[in-house]
C-alpha cells in the first residue's frame, strides 16, 4: 500500500443486543458467527465509557420478552410537579415589596431611610419632653390638634402632630409603627410622596373630626359634641394611609383587605374618634389613588396637538449624540464654527 493512500474499510460488525450472545451456535443467538464474536471481544471501550455506561440486568432466555423493571414514579399533581402553595402565595403577595426593600437596605443600609430615622428620633424626643413638667405645655402648644381649635391653627399644627405620641398609648407602639411603615414607604415611594401621603391622611382625619361634630351624633357618620375637646395626635392615621397606599402600589391585595378589615373591626368594637379618623384616612387615600388614575388615563388618551407628529419642537429629527453629528460645524464650539464658516467664504477651506 502506498504511503498516503487510504486503507481498506474495517468490516462492519452488528452490535450486540445483550450479554447472553452465544458464539457456539447452540443458544438462541445462532446468527452470531465466531468472527463477529471475536471482533466484539477485541473491542475495548474508551476510559470514560465505563463511567457513563449503566450496568444492564442479566436475564434468563425465558425472560427475554418480559419488559424491564421500571422505577416507581413519584406522585405528581395533575398540573405538574407539587408546588408549595404557601410559598407561592407569599411570593405573589409580598415578593415585589420584599425585593425592593431588601435591595435598598443591602445596598444603602440605614442611608436608605433617613426620613424614617429622623421621624423616630423626633417622636422619641417629643415623648421625653412632654413627660417633664416644663415640657408638656410647649409640646401641646405646637403639636396638639383639637376639633374646637380654629381651622388655620389646626392645619398649622397637623404636620407636627404626627410626631407627638398619644398620652394614653405606649410610645414603643408609635415608634415601631413609624420605623416599619414609614421605612417601607420611604423606600418604595420616596421621601416626598411619603410625606405627602402621611400629611394628607392626617389632615383627612382632622377634617373629618370637624365634619362629624357638625353632623351630630344622630347621623351615621356624625360624632358627639364631647369629641371636640379630644386631643388628636400620633402617627396612626398616617401609618394607616401609607400602608394602604403601598399595598395598592405593589398589588398586595390580601394585605390591603386585612388592613381595611382591621380598621372596620376597631370602629365596631370600640367606636371612638381615632378609629373613625383611620377610616377617613383610608377613604382619602383611595380617593387620591382614583383621581391620579383618572388623570393619567385622560392624559394618555388626549392627543397633543401642539407638538409636531415626529421629531422635536422644531420639526427636525432629534440628534442622539454629538458623535453622530455630521460635519465639523456640529462638532466644534460656536467660535470654531464661525472661523470655519469665514474661511469657507474666503475659499481657504472646503
Amino acid at each position: 500500500m502506498r504511503p498516503g493512500t487510504r486503507g481498506p474499510a474495517a468490516p462492519r460488525v452488528p452490535p450486540l443486543t445483550g450479554p447472553d450472545r452465544d458464539p457456539t451456535g447452540t443458544g438462541p443467538d445462532r446468527d452470531l458467527t465466531e468472527s463477529s464474536y471475536r471482533a466484539h471481544a477485541e473491542y475495548r471501550p474508551c476510559p470514560g465509557a465505563a463511567f457513563h455506561a449503566r450496568p444492564r440486568e442479566r436475564r434468563s432466555p425465558g425472560d427475554r420478552h418480559r419488559p424491564p423493571p421500571t422505577r416507581p414514579a413519584r406522585p405528581r399533581t395533575p398540573g405538574g410537579p407539587p408546588v408549595n402553595r404557601a410559598g407561592a402565595f407569599a411570593r405573589r403577595e409580598w415578593g415585589p415589596l420584599y425585593r425592593t426593600v431588601r435591595t435598598a437596605l443591602v445596598t444603602r443600609s440605614w442611608r436608605a431611610i433617613p426620613l424614617t430615622l429622623t421621624a423616630v428620633c423626633l417622636t422619641a424626643l417629643c415623648q421625653l419632653v412632654q413627660n417633664r413638667s416644663w415640657g408638656y405645655g410647649p409640646v401641646q402648644g405646637i403639636g396638639s390638634v383639637r376639633a374646637e381649635d380654629p381651622l388655620w391653627l389646626a392645619v398649622l399644627r397637623t404636620p407636627l402632630s404626627l410626631f407627638v405620641p398619644a398620652l394614653d398609648l405606649p410610645v414603643w407602639g408609635a415608634l415601631a409603627q413609624i420605623l416599619l411603615v414609614f421605612g417601607i414607604a420611604e423606600i418604595c415611594l420616596g421621601r416626598r410622596r411619603t410625606l405627602a401621603v402621611a400629611y394628607a391622611a392626617t389632615l383627612a382625619g382632622t377634617m373629618y373630626a370637624r365634619a362629624g361634630i357638625a353632623l351630630g351624633p344622630d347621623h351615621p357618620l356624625g360624632l358627639p359634641a364631647s369629641d371636640a375637646g379630644v386631643v388628636d395626635t400620633g402617627p396612626s392615621a398616617a401609618v394607616v394611609g401609607l400602608a394602604v397606599y403601598v399595598c395598592v402600589r405593589y398589588g398586595a391585595r390580601l394585605t390591603l383587605a386585612l388592613v381595611v378589615l382591621a380598621m372596620v373591626v376597631e370602629v365596631v368594637v370600640k367606636p371612638n374618634l381615632a378609629g373613625k379618623e383611620h377610616l377617613a384616612a383610608i377613604a382619602a387615600v383611595f380617593l387620591a389613588i382614583a383621581a391620579a388614575a383618572c388623570f393619567q388615563r385622560v392624559s394618555r388618551s388626549r392627543p397633543d396637538s401642539e407638538a409636531p407628529a415626529t421629531g422635536s419642537r422644531s420639526g427636525a429629527p432629534p440628534i442622539r449624540s454629538w458623535i453622530l453629528r455630521r460635519g465639523p460645524l456640529q462638532r466644534r464650539s460656536w467660535r470654531k464654527a464661525r472661523s470655519i464658516a469665514l474661511a469657507r467664504e474666503r475659499g481657504r477651506c472646503r
